[in-house]
């Protein structure tokens, strides 16, 4: 009877502790839904810090690039404002310096066609009409020779067009010049055409005063 008693309890025993297992395994489910969550919102953390990286990494290459840009435009402004600031001032030098060597080319012509508008020849006498057609020619020569110069000088320049050019110069110089000679032509086959006349009249005066 008491074998038998101890043996029934054994079984009970046995049939307790095969159950325990079974209950446990509840557990153990939940905990691998939760790792499973757990590493799946790592994987999403991982995944976003993935994504903000190349974000970064791309708003870093357009901020490079924009740099790039900025830099080729400011290198390139740089070179064409110093070039024109260079030529700017160099025209300005240039231009005070023309404007400098026309006040004084303006005042030389100034005192030249002051003397040249003194120069009347129709107010001449006979008597120094030659000494006075030879100063007036020397006049108009050194006017002509200064005009030319200035010619010259201005050759090429933005007021070179004021001078008309050094051929025309040359032209209107010899121009006068050729006049100057016919005048001087034309009043000396005056003075001897006429000297025989002026000399029987003034002798015939002279005749007449000593009657």
């Amino acid at each position: 009877m008491s074998t038998t008693a101890d043996h029934t309890h054994h079984i009970k025993i046995r049939s307790t502790q095969l159950e325990m297992p079974t209950r446990q395994n509840f557990p153990a489910g939940d905990d691998y839904d939760h790792k499973l969550k757990v590493a799946e919102a790592e994987l999403e953390r991982i995944q976003g810090q993935k994504d903000e990286l190349a974000r970064k990494k791309q708003e870093l290459e357009e901020l490079t690039a924009r740099k790039r840009t900025f830099l080729s435009q400011q290198s390139e402004l740089f070179e064409k404002f110093t070039s024109a600031v260079t030529l700017i001032n160099r025209e300005l030098e240039e231009a005070r310096q023309e404007a400098e060597d026309l006040e004084q080319c303006r005042a030389c012509f100034a005192a030249h066609l002051d003397k040249i508008q003194k120069l009347n020849p129709e107010s001449w006498n006979r008597d120094n009409l030659a000494e006075r057609l030879e100063r007036s020619n020397m006049i108009i020569d050194i006017a002509v020779d200064e005009y030319d110069q200035a010619a010259a000088h201005f050759e090429g320049r933005r007021c070179g067009s004021i001078f008309g050019g050094r051929e025309a110069t040359r032209k209107r110089a010899k121009a006068r010049v050729s006049e100057a000679g016919e005048f001087r032509k034309n009043l000396q086959n005056g003075l001897a055409f006429n000297l025989p006349v002026c000399v029987l009249g003034g002798l015939a005066l002279v005749i007449y005063l000593l009657k």
